[in-house]
């Protein structure tokens, strides 16, 4: 069985997570390799199935990653699937959630060209401390925590919506205590969690060892891929808790999530298992 794995060359930081799912994979005999989206060379008409796993650098070409996507899938399976990635490269789909009655950290979305003044904002939020981010990225690129009285936040927002369309949120004080929990789901379970530091721009990002799901998390978890429509390998719900205690959703990952194996290897058996499944399956297909 053969499997490529889309990533991005040069990576921005280490995959942690590469290393380990190369070995586990041999090991079940699949025969997969590294292979960079924006890679012309490579042959993505071939009929090999891929899963996305490190592709960091798409959100400097969405337009161009998302027909990738479209051409992988249409030679062999691709997971995560075209559809949840078109969805999930924009992070309107928190608005969308929202619409749907699923609680998420409250964010206002101002697009692209737009001169909504960030004092304003603040103002008819009562929000004193807040993040500025673009719409679209991975990690922590371009986000930015800030007053909104803080001269170089207003210029930080007017260079995002130079270029694309932006959000600016609260920042949650329960980060600096009970911290974020990003939620890890492989084939259909949610597998484990671990506590994240708050990350912005040029930061360094620090995790913990794997950790217990609350059930409140959990069930805010399934929640959110309920809603969420195609055949998913893999998905990361990050959350926090917001002033009353309860869990809201911060991001749903499902293109290219860090699931932090090595903190628990039994979530990287199960997503092993899974594609060596999935790959059967499609050799047995006629």
């Amino acid at each position: 069985m053969e499997l490529r794995i889309a990533t991005c060359r040069p990576l921005p930081e280490p995959d942690h997570d590469e290393d380990l799912l190369l070995d586990a994979l041999a090991a079940a005999g699949v025969s997969a390799r590294m292979a960079a989206w924006h890679d012309d060379a490579e042959a993505w008409d071939a009929p090999i199935a891929t899963v996305i796993r490190s592709t960091w650098d798409y959100i400097h070409d969405v337009d161009g990653f998302v027909a990738w996507t479209r051409r992988a899938a249409a030679a062999a399976p691709l997971w995560n699937p075209p559809e949840a990635i078109r969805v999930n490269v924009h992070k309107r789909y928190l608005l969308d959630l929202a619409a749907a009655g699923i609680p998420v950290v409250p964010t206002v979305l101002v697009t692209g060209g737009d001169e909504r003044d960030l004092t304003a904002i603040c103002r008819d939020r009562g929000w004193h401390d807040v993040v500025v981010k673009p719409a679209v990225g991975a990690s922590s690129f371009g986000a930015r925590r800030c007053g909104p009285t803080d001269a170089d936040a207003h210029a930080h927002l007017d260079g995002l919506l130079a270029r694309t369309d932006a959000l600016v949120q609260p920042y949650l004080s329960s980060v600096d205590g009970s911290g974020e929990r990003a939620l890890v789901w492989i084939d259909g379970q949610f597998t484990h969690a671990v506590r994240k530091t708050p990350r912005f721009s040029g930061g360094d990002e620090h995790v913990s060892d794997a950790v217990d799901i609350a059930s409140d998390e959990r069930a805010l978890g399934e929640r959110v891929l309920a809603h969420v429509a195609g055949d998913l390998l893999y998905a990361r719900v990050d959350v926090a808790r917001d002033a009353q205690g309860e869990p809201i959703v911060m991001e749903l990952e499902l293109i290219e999530p860090s699931l932090f194996l090595l903190q628990h290897p039994p979530a990287l058996d199960r997503l092993v298992g899974a594609l060596v499944r999935r790959l059967g399956d499609q050799v047995a297909r006629p």
